[in-house]
C-alpha cells in the first residue's frame, strides 16, 4: 500500500447490542485439571476408540450429510423411548436448537422467559433473534417462585418458556407440580431442557403426549460425547416441522452422525460412566460440606455449586488460587445476585476430585 496507513474498519453496520457484549469466553485449560465445563472426564476405552476410528474412516467425507437421517433418528427414538406419534429434530448441539426454537417464534415484540439464573444461551439467543428476554428470579433456596413465575407468564405472554431440568448453574430439580402449572399456564411453548439427564435420571419425555405445547431438549454432550456436538429436540410433529424450516441444511455433519450411531450400540458404556460420576458427585459433595466456610448445594447434575463464607471477593481469590494450583473451575460469583460468593465445579474422575479438594483446602487456608 506504498506506506499508507490502513484505516480501521467501520463497525457501525454491526448491531449496537452485539457490539456492546463480549463473545462467549472459553478459557484456556492447557496443563490444568479441567473441571469447568461439565464434561464427562472419561475417555473411550482404547479398543472402542480404535473401532470408532475404523467406522469414521469409512465415512464419505466428499458427500454432504443426508438431508433427513431417518434411519439414525428412528434408532435414536427407539433408544430413548420416544412416545408414539412424537418426532425428533437434530441440531449442532442443543445451543443450535435453542436458537431455532426462538428464531421460529420471533415475531416482533415476542418474549422469551426463563427462571433465572439459568443457562446463558436462553438469554443470548433471545437477544440475537430480536426477542425480549425476561428472567424471573429464583427463590433464595434456588426453587421456583410459583406465584411470581405465573404472574410473569400472565403479564408477558411469552412465546417460549425455557426450564432447565436440572437447572444450570444451581444443579437442582425444581418442583414438578410448579413446572406442570407453568406448562398449563403458558400461552406458547415450554421447553424442558434435559441436558443433564444421565445424572438426574428424571425426564418429562413421556408427558409429551399430555401437553401439546411441551418440548423436551436433550444433548449427547454431558453423556461423554461433547466433542461431536449433537443435540435433539422432541415434540409434536407439527412443531418439529416448523422448526425444520429454519434449520440450516446439513447442520449435523457426517462424522457426528457416524459417531453417534456407533455409540448408540454402546450405550451401556456411557451409562456405566454416568453411574460412576453420580457416585463421585455424592462423595465430592460430602467432602465439600466438611470444608470450613463452604456451603455446597444439592445437585442432580454432574457439577456442584458451592458458596464461600467470604462472599464474592473470597470466591475470586479462591478461584485464582485454584488455577495457580492447576485446577480450573467456574467462577459464578458475579453472574447474578443469588450467586454471590459461588463457584461451580464439575465432577471429575476420583483422582481429579481428590486433586481439587486438596487444592481447595490449601486455597482456603492460604492467608
Amino acid at each position: 500500500m506504498n506506506g499508507t496507513v490502513r484505516p480501521a474498519p467501520d463497525l457501525s453496520v454491526i448491531r449496537d447490542d452485539v457490539r456492546a457484549i463480549s463473545a462467549y469466553a472459553v478459557p484456556d485449560s492447557t496443563g490444568l485439571v479441567k473441571l469447568d465445563a461439565m464434561e464427562n472426564p472419561f475417555a473411550l476405552p482404547p479398543e472402542v476408540a480404535r473401532e470408532l476410528g475404523v467406522r469414521l474412516g469409512a465415512v464419505s467425507l466428499n458427500r454432504y450429510p443426508p438431508a433427513d437421517p431417518r434411519d439414525f433418528k428412528d434408532r435414536l427414538a427407539q433408544a430413548i423411548g420416544l412416545p408414539a406419534g412424537m418426532a425428533l429434530l437434530l441440531g449442532n448441539g442443543s445451543d443450535e436448537l435453542i436458537h431455532l426454537v426462538i428464531q421460529a417464534c420471533a415475531r416482533p415484540g415476542a418474549t422469551v422467559l426463563s427462571p433465572w439464573p439459568s443457562f446463558e444461551m436462553y438469554d443470548l439467543a433471545s437477544r440475537f433473534d430480536g426477542c425480549n428476554f425476561v428472567g424471573v428470579p429464583l427463590a433464595a433456596d434456588f426453587s421456583l417462585p410459583r406465584d411470581m413465575l405465573l404472574a410473569a407468564i400472565a403479564a408477558h405472554r411469552p412465546a417460549v418458556v425455557f426450564i432447565a431440568w436440572p437447572n444450570n448453574p444451581t444443579g437442582n430439580l425444581f418442583g414438578r407440580a410448579t413446572v406442570e402449572q407453568v406448562v398449563e399456564a403458558a400461552p406458547g411453548l415450554v421447553v424442558l431442557d434435559e441436558a443433564y439427564l444421565p445424572f438426574a435420571q428424571d425426564t418429562w419425555l413421556p408427558l409429551l403426549v399430555r401437553w401439546p405445547n411441551l418440548l423436551v431438549l436433550r444433548t449427547f454432550s454431558k453423556m461423554g460425547l461433547a466433542g461431536i456436538r449433537l443435540g435433539y429436540l422432541c415434540g409434536d410433529p407439527a412443531w418439529i416441522a416448523e422448526f425444520n424450516k429454519v434449520r440450516p441444511p446439513y447442520n449435523v455433519n457426517v462424522l457426528t452422525l457416524a459417531a453417534a450411531e456407533f455409540m448408540l450400540d454402546r450405550r451401556a458404556l456411557l451409562e456405566e460412566q454416568a453411574a460412576a460420576l453420580r457416585a463421585e458427585r455424592e462423595r465430592l459433595l460430602a467432602r465439600l460440606r466438611s470444608a470450613p466456610g463452604v456451603t455446597a448445594f444439592d445437585s442432580a447434575a454432574n457439577f456442584i455449586l458451592f458458596r464461600l463464607a467470604g462472599g464474592s471477593e473470597a470466591a475470586d481469590r479462591v478461584f485464582a488460587r485454584l488455577r495457580a494450583r492447576g485446577i480450573l473451575i467456574k467462577n459464578r460469583a458475579h453472574v447474578h445476585p443469588l450467586l454471590a460468593g459461588c463457584l461451580r465445579v464439575t465432577v471429575g474422575t476420583p483422582e481429579e476430585n481428590d486433586a481439587f479438594v486438596a487444592a481447595l483446602s490449601a486455597s482456603l487456608q492460604e492467608p
